[in-house]
């Protein structure tokens, strides 16, 4: 089962989610367990002077990533496991 669980870690980390906002102007990319490895701010964001906007977009990319690689992180844990039912506190694979 260790072997299982770090094995999963491993594709977890080779894992490309992408978060997007403002109607693609502004996306995040995530791995598999959260870690931000890249970001594309589209340059028409660039002529206002609205540095706020730009933030909250990206703000918003980052969150939707991270919820979706949380999602996926436990729908592949749950077939890992095989639907054992793991103590509440137990944070696998993360």
């Amino acid at each position: 089962m260790q072997d299982k669980i770090a094995r999963l870690q491993g594709e977890l980390a080779d894992l490309r989610i992408e978060g997007v906002a403002g109607a693609g102007l502004v996306k995040v990319e995530l791995n598999g367990t959260g870690l931000m490895t890249g970001l594309s701010i589209a340059p028409e964001l660039f002529d206002r002077e609205e540095a706020e906007v730009v933030e909250d977009l990206i703000v918003a990319a980052h969150n939707q990533a991270k919820a979706r690689s949380e999602e996926l992180a436990r729908a592949e844990m749950a077939k890992l496991t095989g639907g054992l039912q793991l103590p509440s506190g137990l944070k696998l694979p993360f």
